[in-house]
């Protein structure tokens, strides 16, 4: 099971401990994770994570084609799962469009 995370903080579960995933939810916040993660920043999984945070680098008419890339880059070992979408947002969220078994699903994260 993933710990839930929210605003980059684990979710307390009221006892002292931290809420957990399960099922759909779990593939959602392990999606949320890596694509929150900066890649590289853990030496001994250096595939780990995305590279996001270097979208403010980049032209703005390159930006939404690039999100899309560094998603789907950062979700490659996620069995089944393929990027389908990434929306920029003007106040700074990026909104990832998700397929796994037939099924859709978005997840939003803040850049």
């Amino acid at each position: 099971m993933e710990l839930m995370v929210r605003g980059g903080d684990y979710l307390p579960d009221g006892r002292g401990g931290f809420r957990r995933a399960e099922g759909d939810d779990e593939l959602l916040q392990r999606v949320l994770w890596k694509l929150s993660v900066r890649r590289g920043s853990f030496p001994f999984l250096p595939e780990l994570g995305s590279r996001l945070y270097l979208l403010g680098r980049e032209k703005p008419s390159l930006r939404q084609a690039l999100a899309r890339q560094y998603a789907a880059e950062a979700l490659a070992d996620e069995e089944g799962l393929s990027v389908t979408g990434a929306e920029l947002g003007g106040d700074g969220t990026l909104k990832i469009t998700i397929q796994r078994r037939g099924e859709t699903a978005e997840v939003e994260l803040s850049l």
